[in-house]
């Protein structure tokens, strides 16, 4: 099922996500809904405080490289980035709790990361490249920051009304969205 995702300006978006445990009510057709929404928003990434709730899971799927080959898909639960190391990288990264922004943000390419999969297995994990920047955005969102905060106070200024259109629903996606500051007109 694709369920809607929240847009920039919404209180769960900034919100710490909570740990949980294998007892998470339908924990399996949670994670199956995030993917089929990722997918069908295009996504390569999806945290579950983007679906409204503020807990400690996201997807990665990068989908095939250039060659054809599997791309990185996988379930984090409970994550924890425990080092990222290397020189930083700059790329531009796009969000869809914020359709239609995209800006050049620096990460550093290596990292080491503990989570616990869709089985409540514990992993550690070294990831480095393309996934392991998907895998920072993503954790980010469990954090409460947004790639916006990265950005400097110049630009976030310049973004401003951009920012405000976006969280009164005052953009177009091909995915369903909830708008926080949407007005609620009769």
């Amino acid at each position: 099922m694709k369920l809607p995702i929240v847009a920039y300006g919404d209180p769960v978006l900034k919100k710490i996500g909570t740990d949980i445990d294998k007892d998470y009510p339908e924990l399996k057709e949670l994670i199956a809904n995030m993917f089929d929404t990722m997918y069908y928003a295009s996504g390569v990434g999806l945290a579950a405080p983007q679906i409204g709730l503020p807990i400690r899971l996201f997807i990665v799927d990068t989908g095939e490289d250039e060659d054809g080959n599997p791309g990185y898909k996988k379930v984090f639960i409970n994550a924890l980035i425990l080092e990222e190391t290397g020189e930083l990288w700059n790329f531009n990264e796009g969000c869809l709790s914020i359709p239609d922004i995209r800006e050049n943000i620096l990460r550093k390419p290596n990292i080491k990361i503990k989570y616990l999969d869709e089985n409540f297995v514990e992993h550690i994990e070294d990831v480095d490249g393309m996934p392991a920047r998907v895998i920072q955005h993503e954790y980010d969102h469990i954090e409460g920051k947004l790639f916006t905060d990265k950005v400097s106070i110049l630009r976030k200024t310049m973004l401003k009304s951009k920012l405000d259109a976006i969280s009164k629903g005052n953009i177009s996606t091909d995915y369903k969205m909830r708008f926080p500051n949407k007005s609620k007109k009769r």
